[in-house]
């Protein structure tokens, strides 16, 4: 388990802000609500820092879902919905968020793991997401079967290679299409993503090459050494070497562009959190004004343009998203 920022400690996140003169972090007004519908999954892969599988049985009721939609019709500035999981698809309500997200019109981007579009039951999810424009954000750690089965379990490259050729046949990730196909790499190991426009062009010309495939971008991730990553770290005796690489390739210029400034993340129950890593390990918002003896949730803010300015809970996880060129949701920083 990934210990909590402490004053003195070599993973003060906090202190190396002061360090360089940048302070406290605080949040501007939201522009992306990330909605996490629970940690069911049809994989259980290696690297996941939500620890997703089959076995999850936390999954968003519809009650919390109307509540997410009410506070969308009360927030504005939010231009972009961001559902994930575990596999977001799986959830009984993901339609329904889906359709009512787009309905105000945003941009809707999904976290698909692409092989969901094989589970029985799934039959409809291409018109969804074609039918809502939905922007597909599929993880694709190598492109390379050997590397990909290894991280994410055997048989899953090639059912994700067959995944993104039927998104291509349906016009996704095509020149010029306005369905936007977007592959996510991520580390095999204890080190940095590449720069993420050298790789990408790896990509594409294997992709394009080896399997006819077309995608719009490729975005870097780095892994979050929290989770099961964190213990397969642990295992591995690398935990210690791996913090000490994301804390020696810290990156002031990231920080204005961190995720967390213009993110809110909601739970699958309905608590708030500052970024989807802080929800994994249940470090919810926290109210600064007062305490208060609970975490803030969906039900007791009117709108989301309320948590502007709040100051943002940062632990030794936050140099994962700071260290080489920067890491986010939407691939590097730099």
């Amino acid at each position: 388990m990934l210990p909590l920022s402490k004053p003195g400690s070599r993973y003060d996140f906090a202190a190396v802000l002061r360090e360089h003169g940048i302070g406290s972090l605080r949040r501007y007004v939201p522009q992306t609500l990330q909605v996490n519908v629970g940690k069911l999954c049809n994989q259980a892969c290696h690297h996941c820092h939500v620890d997703a599988s089959p076995k999850r049985t936390e999954i968003m009721t519809r009650a919390t879902a109307r509540r997410v939609v009410k506070l969308l019709e009360s927030s504005p500035s939010i231009d972009t919905v961001d559902l994930t999981g575990g596999a977001p698809e799986l959830n009984p309500n993901f339609t329904y968020l889906v359709e009512q997200a787009r309905a105000g019109e945003r941009r809707i981007v999904v976290r698909c793991n692409l092989t969901v579009l094989f589970v029985a039951g799934m039959e409809n999810l291409l018109r969804l997401y074609s039918d809502h424009r939905v922007e597909l954000v599929c993880s694709l750690p190598c492109y390379t079967a050997e590397n990909v089965d290894q991280q994410r379990g055997r048989g899953v490259f090639e059912q994700s290679i067959e995944a993104l050729r039927i998104l291509n046949r349906v016009g996704y990730g095509r020149a010029n299409s306005p369905l936007v196909l977007n592959l996510v790499y991520n580390p095999l190991g204890a080190f940095l993503p590449p720069p993420q426009a050298e790789l990408e062009a790896r990509y594409r010309d294997e992709l394009r090459g080896r399997f006819g495939i077309e995608f719009h971008r490729l975005l870097t991730i780095t892994n979050m050494p929290i989770k099961r990553f964190a213990a397969q770290l642990q295992r591995w005796g690398e935990y210690e070497e791996y913090m000490g690489l994301l804390v020696n390739h810290f990156n002031p210029h990231a920080v204005a562009a961190l995720m967390c400034r213009t993110l809110v993340s909601v739970g699958w129950e309905g608590t708030l959190y500052d970024c989807d890593f802080n929800q994994m390990l249940e470090l919810p918002m926290t109210w600064y004004d007062a305490p208060r003896g609970r975490p803030p949730t969906i039900w007791e803010i009117e709108s989301l343009e309320e948590l502007a300015t709040r100051r943002i809970g940062t632990a030794p996880h936050c140099f994962g998203c700071t260290a080489g060129a920067g890491s986010s949701c939407g691939g590097a920083l730099e």
